[in-house]
């Protein structure tokens, strides 16, 4: 059995968690409100304060989305209560983040800044003008905008420069040498 998969998931306080038909789980809390619909193969339910993901068989396919609808349900609970948070860091001359209502603008050493909106229950928050954290309740949609900031000028392996996760650890190269 999946180790994973096979652990209940227990329910905090202050947050309800209902299963439709089709497998689709709501999650309300008090950050929001998360919608999935899951796999139709496994059954997910709801047990004083639990939620419990079970599967009819063991073929592969099966096991595997075992572990994985067990995550993502645990993923929604902690996204509504806690919620999720990416830091980056931008390092560089004149690189530099500014946030205006909704958008955030880049400078990052190209002839025009770059800006971008904040997706919707995404926000992104500035603090001075090199780090920049990602919040929201959703970990995939909060990781897809930090990706999608740090995609926009990568870290480069000579000098540093670029926008990098806080906790990231960036491959440096040795630069030339002359001749002798």
């Amino acid at each position: 059995m999946s180790r994973i998969g096979r652990m209940p998931i227990a329910i905090p306080a202050g947050v309800t968690v209902e299963v439709a038909e089709n497998n689709k789980v709501t999650v309300k809390g008090p950050k929001g409100t998360l919608e999935r619909v899951l796999s139709n193969e496994l059954t997910v339910k709801v047990e004083d304060g639990h939620v419990v993901v079970e599967r009819p068989n063991d073929l592969k396919r099966i096991k595997s989305l075992h572990g994985l609808t067990r995550t993502l349900i645990n993923n929604m609970i902690v996204g509504v209560t806690k919620g999720y948070e990416k830091v980056l860091e931008i390092n560089g001359v004149g690189y530099r983040a500014q946030k205006q209502g909704k958008v955030l603008t880049l400078s990052l050493g190209y002839s025009h800044p770059v800006e971008m909106v904040d997706p919707e229950g995404i926000e992104a928050v500035c603090e001075g003008q090199n780090k920049i954290i990602v919040k929201g309740i959703d970990k995939e949609k909060v990781g897809q905008y930090a990706a999608d900031i740090r995609d926009k000028r990568r870290p480069e392996p000579y000098k540093g420069k670029g926008i990098k996760y806080a906790d990231e650890v960036i491959r440096r190269k040795v630069g030339k040498t002359g001749k002798k």
